[in-house]
């Protein structure tokens, strides 16, 4: 089968599609055929070597996939060949195949394209759990979305309507606002890209108070970083939640402790991968919650861009170059 693989760390430029044996079937686990696979900003750094958890070389990355099950192991339950199907493996989903344990496996409706199951599970399982478990977002709260164009932050602009927040989406392009509020968002400002110097950080908290009426965001949903953390956080309401999601603007911030005693709020982090392990069963319900809200088209995930498999380093560049709006399909 043929599979991108990274076989020495770098650029998206220095994968390579090779042909690999297929994988084995193993007790427990399913063999994919897969469709479409999503591309995530982990995959962007696993390539370069800077991502928490290392795989050995080679390796292909790819977190999230979606496909028909074509052969089962010993003892897997509920999960049958044929069966229309995602993965959350965390690797190897950019390949022709992938074997996946019947845990991170789960079977996908009928009416569900493989393309846009495959950009589910990620983006909409982390910030529906965000706001769900880590927030408690409540009907009626402000929720402030940055990155709000890109794949998780389309996912919380939808799931903060359909929770009855009012949604405030900040993005770097007008066309990027714009596309947030198709999505829901009932307001939305440019900000300004690259490092922002102190005025410009003074600006966007100004700017996220103005919309708020001066009272500031209940929720931030934060997968940014860099120097546009600590503006949100002083833009935050009393008794506040600030979700930590990630560091997509390259430098983990350092942030003023007193903030959080001062405004009576929460820095909470968000480590969704982690809790799926620890809760599997909540996560299903989770799920289910979207398949529900798909169904009634409450959420749709946008899917901007779609590669070949020949091309998956290019879509693993159109990430990392920050070119996407909505999520990025590699299709078999």
């Amino acid at each position: 089968m043929k599979a991108l693989q990274c076989v020495e760390l770098g650029p998206p430029d220095k994968l390579q599609i090779n042909e690999v044996p297929d994988p084995e079937i193993q007790p427990e686990h399913v063999l994919i055929e897969n469709k479409a696979a999503s591309v995530n900003f982990p995959d962007v750094l696993m390539i370069q070597g800077l991502y928490q958890f290392q795989p050995e070389l080679p390796f292909s990355p790819g977190g999230e996939s979606a496909g028909t099950v074509s052969a089962v192991g010993e003892g897997v339950e509920d999960i049958a060949v044929g069966d229309r199907v995602f993965a959350m493996t965390g690797l190897g989903a950019f390949a022709e195949k992938i074997v996946a344990h019947q845990n991170s496996v789960m079977k996908i409706p009928d009416s569900m394209s493989f393309e846009t199951a495959a950009a589910l599970p990620m983006t909409y399982g982390t910030s529906l759990y965000a706001l769900k478990q880590r927030a408690e977002l409540k009907e009626g709260e402000t929720l402030l979305v940055l990155g709000a164009a890109g794949g998780v932050g389309l996912a919380t602009v939808e799931l903060g309507k359909a929770m009855g927040a009012k949604v405030i989406a900040a993005a770097s392009t007008e066309e990027k606002v714009n596309l947030c509020k198709q999505h829901g968002a009932n307001e939305g400002f440019v900000y300004p890209t690259g490092k922002l110097d102190r005025d410009q950080q003074k600006e966007l908290s100004g700017k996220i108070k103005e919309l708020t009426g001066g009272v500031g965001a209940n929720v931030v949903y934060d997968p940014v970083g860099n120097s546009y953390s600590e503006p949100c956080i002083r833009a935050t309401a009393w008794d506040g939640r600030y979700l930590v999601i990630g560091f997509a603007a390259g430098e983990i911030p350092k942030i003023p402790i007193n903030l959080a005693l001062l405004k009576g709020m929460k820095i909470v982090g968000v480590f969704w991968g982690a809790w799926v392990g620890m809760n599997p069963e909540e996560n299903k319900k989770n799920f289910e919650e979207l398949f529900k809200l798909h169904s009634e088209s409450k959420i749709n995930p946008e899917v901007s861009d779609s590669f070949s498999l020949d091309d998956g380093a290019k879509a693993i560049a159109h990430l990392k170059d920050r070119k996407a709006k909505g999520k990025v399909i590699i299709t078999m």
